[in-house]
């Protein structure tokens, strides 16, 4: 009767060991299932103000998908543009609205919003003037007004600051600000990116620019718009008047891994990236 007990609890031991062994293979396979499939390498090219927020988007997504390459290039958003138009890249990146010359030309692209952004007006720290009305802030840049007194400031000659052309934050700029038959000044010094405009104003006494809101920061002064400070709240609340559309654009709908990208950056942790770089969410 002893010996029959122990035969049993040892057949019992048994059972349970190989059932645990089941229990570990089948967990290992589940987990191999799960293993993440996206992988591979894409080029994301174009505007300046879009590539630092892509930037951190794409981390954020190579963090979840380590076999991921997301690549973000500047170039401008003409750029991005012609390199999603002409599939030398799959994704650009473009800080205006998408012209209609540009669809023509490439009748496939496929524009999706990612954000909004508003264009702050920009003063070297000593520029004494705060506020301007659209009509003010049109003739400095359109070289109608050439000194701080006639906006209300000291007699100084005012420094125009201004991106090339075919930058995005430019066309967006001079479609919102200048409008139809008026031109930037052709004093105007003109920079490649955001962050020239930013180092320039910083350091050009009574000088005067544009900048992305995402761009912001101490070492200059922003100017209101009719009393309006440029913020993201004034931005959102339809009250700034310089917001445009942040957009990515790919020759057809996107698939593989940019349709993966695209659909992080829509979700609730893309667009919390989006606001913490000082843009406007779409979701």
């Amino acid at each position: 009767m002893k010996l029959h007990r122990i035969a049993l609890s040892s057949c019992a031991i048994a059972i349970l060991v190989l059932s645990q062994g089941c229990g570990r293979q089948g967990g290992s396979g589940s987990s191999a299932a799960q293993e993440d499939t996206l992988s591979g390498e894409i080029s994301v090219v174009g505007s300046t103000t879009v590539q630092p927020v892509a930037e951190r988007l794409a981390e954020a997504f190579e963090a979840l998908h380590p076999g991921a390459v997301i690549n973000v290039q500047g170039g401008g958003s003409s750029v991005g543009v012609t390199s999603a138009g002409e599939s030398s890249a799959e994704i650009g990146s473009v800080s205006r609205d998408i012209a209609q010359s540009e669809l023509d030309q490439y009748p496939s692209l496929v524009i999706h919003t990612i954000a909004r952004d508003g264009i702050a007006i920009i003063a070297n720290t000593d520029v004494a003037v705060s506020d301007l009305s659209l009509d003010q802030i049109r003739g400095v840049f359109s070289g109608s007004v050439m000194n701080w007194s006639q906006v209300g400031g000291p007699d100084s000659p005012i420094i125009v600051v201004s991106r090339e052309e075919g930058s995005g934050t430019r066309d967006a700029f001079e479609e919102l600000v200048l409008g139809e038959g008026s031109q930037m000044a052709g004093s105007a010094i003109l920079q490649p990116s955001n962050g020239a405009i930013l180092t320039t104003v910083a350091g050009t006494p009574a000088s005067v620019g544009y900048l992305s809101f995402g761009y912001l920061d101490p070492s200059v002064k922003t100017i209101s718009i009719d009393g309006v400070a440029p913020t993201p709240g004034s931005a959102a609340a339809g009250t700034y008047p310089v917001v445009r559309p942040l957009n990515l654009v790919t020759n057809g709908e996107a698939t593989g891994l940019a349709r993966a990208w695209i659909d992080f950056i829509y979700s609730a942790d893309g667009q919390a990236i989006v606001a913490e770089e000082g843009y406007l969410p779409v979701n």
